[in-house]
């Protein structure tokens, strides 16, 4: 039976500050927030390696949890000292990062790839010198995007926070999988899915 290899850290993307703290460029930080609540054990918590880390046990293998405080052009900075600290490989970090080519309501898994434009992503990918690590992208893009850069740093509307609560949900079962069974399990089950359309259904009742 081939071996699957282990994801032991997964980092969510974000820009520390209550500012930030709502902006569609925090998704991947939100996504560690929903995670750390569906979880039935206690992880502890430290500052260190320039960012909150959160410490603890998924099915009896210990695992991080990452949310850099460098802000995101440097994200890969923390990430770097956790894993040299660590002696992690980058075949066993999950990168969560919003990303403005897929709609909102739909995200991908994959096992590697380009930064895709991506600033934090290619800090991770410059500081760690690969990218070999696993990816799971949260789309944001909407009918309200403008400027890129206000697009991305403005709060979700009130309609999107609808969808984008089920797009935690799914996102936190999505790492669930990864963790029990491997990324390309996850991949199959839902990179397909587009959480928008349950919100449209749930509108029409």
């Amino acid at each position: 039976m081939r071996n699957i290899q282990k994801i032991k850290v997964i980092v969510g993307l974000g820009n520390p500050g209550d500012e930030y703290k709502n902006t569609r460029h925090n998704a991947g930080f939100m996504i560690i927030d929903q995670f750390l609540s569906e979880l039935k054990t206690n992880f502890i918590e430290r500052h260190i390696f320039s960012s909150f880390l959160f410490t603890g046990k998924f099915r009896g293998q210990k695992i991080f949890l990452q949310k850099p405080l460098t802000f995101m052009n440097l994200s890969g900075k923390a990430l770097s000292l956790l894993i040299k600290k660590e002696k992690l490989l980058p075949e066993e970090v999950l990168l969560v990062y919003d990303d403005t080519d897929l709609p909102l309501g739909k995200i991908r898994i994959k096992q590697k790839g380009s930064s895709g434009g991506h600033n934090g992503v290619e800090s991770v990918i410059q500081e760690i010198n690969s990218s070999n690590f696993a990816r799971l992208r949260i789309g944001v893009n909407s009918e309200e995007r403008t400027q890129q850069v206000d697009f991305v740093l403005g709060d979700f509307t009130s309609d999107e926070e609808k969808i984008f609560l089920e797009v935690k949900k799914g996102c936190c079962e999505a790492i669930k999988l990864i963790l029990a069974r491997g990324v390309s399990q996850a991949m199959n089950q839902y990179n397909g899915i587009d959480y928008s359309e349950s919100n449209s259904e749930d509108n029409e009742k």
